[in-house]
């Protein structure tokens, strides 16, 4: 028969079998949350159970790309900077909006595959993921718009969620591919893909580089490695990221609907400036083959006038219409 102080060792070794158990289980989640910040395969094994929560440790880059931001009271501003921010969201967005969404996404025009490439390369500089796990996510969205399985809705889940609690959680992060197989056949938009945020580390170290030469190079400019990273990285990439996912949010709860749809997409004229003419969502949900979202003259689409530049210049051809039938329904 057992005797008390043999059970109580007993129970104590198991209590620290147990311990030391629950302690490594919680460095293997740290370790990987770790490698999932660099490979996004390292996350691929979502567990379904845990889809909709939001991945704090995972999400702690992006909120400190937010909170970095603060430190333009101490970096200051110039002219130099504020040029430098504006120029890369100008042409971060174009890259978004031209190529991740009306050619990755929806395939509305054609392209070479270095341009292709390119374009893609630019996109992930915008801290919003490689271009196979946008057009998938986006591709599902159009699938389910404002409906239960749609990820983004904010008539079911409300303006943050909406807005970006969705891409910070556990089932978000995953890029389903089978969503994608035309762009999966490409071995460069795979690794792109998988090994995206290299691409803004890259950007944010030339922004500090320039920055530091521009220094002591051009002192009169009055900039440095750091205003230059303020601004030029960190204020420019968190201001295009809210201007785009304000089309999740507010393009469907705010402006007028020109069609009927199944879903609440609406024409916003303000959002079209911000977003280069993807706050004609509306249209563009009545009809999302057109490398055209602004399908009346006055419906400013600056994406639209890019796309038509390249095409002038034979990097980009093939730029799909809006149908005759589409122009005979519209309603004003």
């Amino acid at each position: 028969m057992p005797t008390l102080q043999s059970v109580e060792a007993s129970s104590s070794r198991h209590e620290s079998l147990s311990t030391g158990t629950a302690a490594r289980s919680r460095h293997a989640s740290v370790l990987k949350a770790l490698r999932q910040w660099i490979d996004a395969q390292a996350g691929a094994d979502t567990d379904p159970d845990r889809g909709d929560t939001i991945d704090w440790l995972r999400a702690l880059p992006f909120v400190a790309m937010h909170v970095a931001c603060i430190a333009v009271i101490w970096v200051g501003v110039t002219p130099i900077a504020l040029m430098v921010a504006g120029a890369l969201y100008a042409i971060r967005m174009f890259a978004l909006t031209g190529f991740y969404h009306r050619y990755f996404s929806h395939r509305t025009f054609r392209t070479s595959r270095t341009v292709q490439f390119v374009f893609a390369l630019i996109g992930a500089t915008c801290v919003q993921r490689g271009p196979l796990w946008w057009a998938a996510h986006h591709r599902h969205h159009h699938r389910h718009a404002d409906t239960p399985l749609d990820p983004h809705s904010p008539g079911i889940r409300g303006f943050l969620w909406s807005h970006i609690g969705w891409f910070l959680t556990t089932r978000a992060f995953r890029t389903d591919t089978s969503r994608v197989p035309d762009l999966a056949k490409y071995p460069e938009l795979r690794w792109l893909d998988r090994y995206d945020t290299l691409v803004p580390i890259a950007l944010a170290s030339l922004l500090f580089g320039l920055g530091t030469l521009l220094h002591h190079a051009a002192p009169h400019l009055g900039t440095g490695g750091g205003q230059m990273l303020v601004w030029g990285f960190f204020v420019s990439t968190v201001v295009l990221f809210h201007a785009t996912v304000t089309i999740n949010s507010l393009a469907h709860r705010f402006g007028s609907r020109r069609f009927e749809t199944r879903d609440d997409s609406r024409n916003n004229p303000w959002l079209a400036l911000i977003t280069f003419g993807e706050g004609w969502h509306n249209n563009h949900h009545f009809y999302p083959g057109s490398a055209r979202q602004g399908f009346r003259w006055w419906e400013i689409d600056l994406t639209y006038y890019g796309l038509r530049s390249m095409a002038m210049m034979g990097l980009v051809h093939d730029l799909k219409p809006v149908p005759v039938w589409v122009a005979s329904r519209m309603r004003k």
